[in-house]
């Protein structure tokens, strides 16, 4: 992404598994990076994105199901209700996609942009995004959902996935020799 100087992090970069910050204070840093990340998600056509994602150790996410924008910092889930298994994806783990049993109804507290306290009542898609993505503030990703098969036919996407991430954090000169050995 060169419009918004983002990248999305893949699979294996270790930003993924930490527990995110919590923003103390909302700053114009802040309020660009959220407008960012929404660029981001829509141009790679994803529903939601968080800040780990792109290499920000902060509890901050987007979220856009079809029902509007969501920028929020600090989210929590406070409520779930019943269940609903879904068909999820991630832009962390392209070309991935694991069935996983969530919460049909959450009520979600946070932060808007104006860092004003906001109630988020969420069910269906909504409430599976905003679930998946406050996931991603703790260190949860959708492969940790996935069952001993599941896990056994994405091992080769996964382990190809960790070698990319590792291979970029490699100066130019060593990635040309670390292609070779992949």
């Amino acid at each position: 992404m060169q419009e918004t100087g983002l990248k999305i992090k893949l699979f294996g970069e270790r930003v993924l598994r930490g527990k995110a910050r919590s923003v103390k204070e909302i700053t114009g840093y802040h309020q660009g990076l959220l407008s960012s990340m929404a660029r981001m998600m829509y141009e790679l056509n994803g529903v939601g994105l968080a800040a780990p994602q792109v290499g920000v150790n902060q509890a901050i996410i987007v979220v856009d199901a079809g029902s509007g924008l969501y920028k929020l910092f600090n989210p929590k889930i406070i409520k779930k209700q019943g269940s609903q298994s879904m068909e999820e994806g991630c832009l962390s783990i392209p070309g991935v996609s694991i069935k996983v049993k969530r919460a049909k109804k959450v009520i979600v507290k946070a932060l808007d942009e104006s860092a004003n306290p906001l109630t988020v009542e969420a069910e269906g898609l909504l409430a599976c995004v905003f679930q998946h993505e406050i996931d991603h503030l703790n260190g949860k990703l959708i492969v940790d959902y996935a069952s001993l098969f599941e896990k056994l036919k994405i091992k080769k996407k996964l382990a190809g996935l960790k070698r990319k991430a590792e291979n970029e954090k490699l100066p130019e000169s060593e990635r040309q020799s670390a292609k070779l050995q992949l």
